[in-house]
């Protein structure tokens, strides 16, 4: 009989920890399976399901505790008795941590996804249930896993448990990310932009993401009579959001800019892409630096959490909320692209750098061996 994981995660929805959590479950296949969402089913229980993956959602609202939530959770695990408990993100890393030691899960393993703990990147609840997992974290986990470098050493220095923290970084499937030169043309077809140099970013609506840093650029570009179209992709980036409507006004690209809200084709959306930009001014392993690379396409990111560590020499990086330092990384980039061979050949770079470096085969034999090697010495 396989060895039981079941994994506690604060939601389901539509995010890079959750989109990882997916990607492990339905490919590690040498253990079974099972998710539990604190709050609800969100974008991937139905996808986990369809897997065959057993997915509990205990309807607890976002960012507050129900007793009931609590007792469900608990009775979930003692039912169950997995081999250990995976946890994702703060919420889930203390609630589902503290449960699973007083159900007497043998192995509990937290799960960080952030590298910014900074009153002004993340909410004042946050912080201060990070601080409480600081305290236990010689006592609950049995290991931390990290997604970046970055974070490691944040979180080390907020008071986790140095010799616990270890580092995992996110895996990408690149048959999933395989350039579509029919799709592509088909996308930009339908978006309208024609022969310009089409840049973009991926993400949702956020503070962290900056969006007004890269509008800011993007009008500097175009007082220098720098062509490019920009498309837009993300949970609330649309037409009816008023501040990016009003940014879009401000600096004057309503005929520049497609926002085109959230949407299930990415690896479409990145394959048709010439430039991926980020702009945000946190992250930790910012998964669409690395999905635009293995889908071809070279990036200008700013320089936070292990962005730097993922492009390496394919893309440029540039310091965040530095909106002259970006226009110019994106306006380099855009140079750069004029010469289609060389072109060409950072595309392969960006593509050969994931393949080798954070291929989703190897982030599952990562897990697996972290998990095993802590059952073999229990």
């Amino acid at each position: 009989m396989k060895r039981l994981i079941v994994h506690v995660i604060s939601g389901l929805g539509d995010g890079g920890a959750e989109a990882v959590l997916y990607r492990l479950c339905v490919n590690e296949n040498t253990m079974a399976h099972r998710v539990i969402s604190l709050t609800n089913d969100g974008k991937y229980g139905d996808l986990l399901r369809d897997h065959g993956i057993e997915v509990v959602a205990l309807e607890m609202p976002r960012g507050r505790i129900t007793i009931s939530g609590i007792f469900r959770l608990w009775w979930l695990l003692i039912r169950a008795r997995p081999s250990a408990v995976q946890t994702w993100m703060y919420h889930a890393d203390l609630v589902g941590g503290v449960l699973a030691r007083m159900a007497r899960v043998p192995e509990v393993y937290w799960g960080i996804r952030h590298t910014g703990l900074e009153i002004n990147d993340v909410k004042r609840s946050t912080i201060y249930v990070a601080k409480i997992c600081a305290r236990l974290s010689c006592w609950i986990p049995s290991v931390i896993v990290c997604c970046a470098e970055k974070a490691k050493e944040v979180h080390r220095k907020f008071g986790y448990c140095s010799e616990k923290l270890r580092v995992i970084p996110n895996g990408y499937d690149a048959a999933t990310f395989l350039p579509n030169g029919a799709g592509r043309d088909l996308l930009r077809k339908t978006w309208s932009v024609g022969n310009f140099p089409l840049i973009g970013m991926v993400g949702r609506f956020d503070p962290l993401k900056d969006h007004r840093n890269l509008f800011e650029a993007l009008s500097i570009l175009k007082k220098k009579e720098i062509n490019f179209r920009c498309i837009l992709v993300g949970r609330d980036v649309n037409y009816e959001n008023d501040k990016i409507s009003g940014w879009i006004k401000e600096f004057g690209l309503s005929n520049d800019i497609v926002l085109l809200g959230q949407r299930s084709d990415i690896p479409e959306v990145m394959a048709a892409l010439d430039i991926h930009i980020l702009s945000s001014s946190s992250e930790a392993f910012p998964n669409v630096v690395a999905e635009a690379m293995i889908s071809g396409t070279p990036c200008v990111t700013t320089d936070v959490g292990d962005a730097a560590l993922i492009v390496g020499e394919t893309g440029w990086v540039v310091p965040p909320s530095d909106t002259n330092a970006l226009a110019s990384g994106i306006a380099d980039a855009l140079e750069a692209f004029k010469n289609k061979k060389e072109w060409e050949q950072r595309c392969q770079l960006a593509q050969r750098r994931i393949r080798d470096n954070f291929s989703l085969e190897k982030m599952i034999s990562r897990y697996r061996n972290l998990w095993n090697r802590e059952w073999s010495a229990s």
